[in-house]
């Protein structure tokens, strides 16, 4: 196994060397989506950054059991844990059953998933099947003093939770600071105190996803879930709890504060975030016009693309910027990917067709260095990527004559591209898997046109090989000469 990650723990606010509790194995538990609408660019960054973490890991050779949840019921608002459950809502305006919404939202969300070459989890649980582990969460919280029941619903007491532990430790806030900015809601009379919130909510007449309780028909609340499964699965201390920082506060201090007071301690050793994602500089929202579906992306339909962005562009694009960043997508910045992408699976092809040497020139020791200390740099995938390029130079130069490697060289400098690159970042080459969309529909007809130019060179026809380079440079595809051959790559 190689040295140790670091990982940075939200909770401690610094970087940790990574000591599972049990290895060789690792516990992961991952905030996954909420099924009541299409997958969107908001869930591609928790996704593939949470991919990175699981297959960096087993990479390492630990034994990974990665826990990701399907939310599919009660998702209440965030400010009021009040109001209609989202998915019951939808299922409503549509006339159908709720598993029937989270059904095709979950299947749409897998094949989004399946794009984007994201690894399945080890086991996907949802909401709905744990209703009885929910329930039984409550009575224990209910038991230590730590809640209480009001009208039919089951309500956390933050105030004698923080009187014996401390409320806020996640997202760094204290209570008076909570008090002071909760504003009263309507609805909320049940609550002893606003700030509140809801363990097991009463159903209300009409309300059509419901369970029967020791409290009356009902339905768990938003946070309750990700305690009940992640310890059912995972036990009652595990690694690593993951997911976008949106979900800071409330929903991960409140997770923390409901296991804390069922079971006298937290269950996460590492708590880990990503960052928001931005559009032209703007937090994305359907309000604001720029809400993109992944679907929209990948078929370039959303008024704001300027085309098509192939699902590997995407995924490129995000492990572009370290997790712990904000992420901004414009058209420009989709654009600079999508050839940086062209780019280094350009390389990794050259590479296979280069011929060992009797010595090598540069030594692929450096390129293992590098990729090695930057994913155990709190998984630095742009660090990576930097390498990556500077040997797709190296390469490149190798294919006109100025470098060399040796066959011992030439193979681990595969099996490194191969590591890293497709093993780890999880890239693929749409162009040879026939999955890519945008502009490689062009790829044909390029390499049809370079055959005609290498047949003129061989004939020395120098005018005609030069129109077809003319031609394809003013297309925006520059002709890279080799010495067996030629390549291309997107301007």
């Amino acid at each position: 196994m190689e040295s140790k990650p670091v990982l940075y723990n939200t909770l401690t606010r610094r970087k940790e060397v990574f000591e599972p509790i049990d290895p060789p194995h690792v516990g992961m538990y991952v905030c996954g989506p909420t099924v009541y609408g299409d997958p969107h660019l908001g869930h591609a960054r928790p996704a593939v950054t949470f991919d990175l973490l699981f297959r960096y890991l087993r990479s390492l050779g630990y034994k990974v059991r990665y826990v990701r949840n399907i939310t599919d019921v009660g998702h209440l608002e965030h400010d009021a844990d009040e109001g209609e459950d989202k998915i019951a809502r939808k299922a409503r305006l549509e006339q159908l059953e709720p598993m029937e919404v989270a059904h095709y939202y979950t299947e749409r969300y897998h094949r989004a998933m399946d794009a984007l070459n994201v690894l399945s989890p080890s086991i996907e649980p949802h909401a709905s099947g744990h209703i009885i582990e929910q329930i039984e969460f409550v009575k224990r919280i209910l038991a230590d003093g730590f809640a209480y029941e009001s009208n039919g619903s089951v309500y956390f007491d933050v105030e004698a939770y923080n009187r014996k532990y401390r409320y806020g430790i996640l997202s760094g806030r204290n209570l008076d600071d909570i008090v002071a900015n909760t504003r009263e809601l309507d609805g909320q009379n049940d609550k002893r105190r606003s700030f509140d919130f809801a363990l097991w909510k009463k159903a209300a007449p009409g309300h059509i996803m419901h369970w029967p309780s020791p409290w009356g028909e009902g339905f768990p609340g938003w946070h309750m879930e990700c305690s009940a499964m992640s310890t059912k699965y995972l036990g009652e201390r595990f690694d690593i709890h993951g997911g976008g920082m949106d979900l800071m506060f409330p929903h991960h201090e409140c997770e923390i504060a409901q296991s804390t007071a069922a079971l006298g301690h937290d269950s996460a050793k590492y708590w880990v975030h990503n960052n928001m994602i931005t559009i032209n500089g703007q937090k994305m929202g359907k309000s604001l016009g720029n809400f993109i579906t992944l679907e929209e992306l990948f078929g370039g339909t959303h008024r704001l693309l300027a085309q098509a962005y192939s699902p590997m562009t995407i995924r490129f694009f995000v492990l572009q910027a370290h997790y712990r960043s904000t992420l901004d997508f414009s058209n420009e910045a989709l654009q600079a990917a999508e050839k940086g992408l062209d780019r280094l699976m350009k390389g990794i092809e050259t590479l296979s067709k280069l011929r060992p040497a009797a010595v090598s020139t540069a030594d692929p020791a450096e390129l293992e260095r590098r990729c090695a200390e930057a994913m155990a740099d709190d998984l630095n995938s742009p660090m990576v990527i930097s390498a990556l390029f500077d040997w797709v130079r190296i390469v490149n130069q190798a294919a006109e004559g100025v470098q060399t490697f040796t066959e011992a060289d030439l193979e681990k400098l595969r099996s490194l591209f191969a590591r890293y690159a497709f093993d780890i970042l999880g890239l693929r080459d749409e162009k040879a898997t026939g999955t890519a969309s945008g502009r490689d529909y062009i790829t044909p007809l390029v390499e049809m046109l370079l055959d005609e130019r290498l047949k003129a060179r061989a004939a020395k026809d120098w005018a005609a090989s030069d129109r077809i380079r003319d031609g394809l440079a003013a297309a925006g595809i520059r002709v890279k000469d080799r010495k067996d051959g030629s390549d291309w790559e997107l301007e």
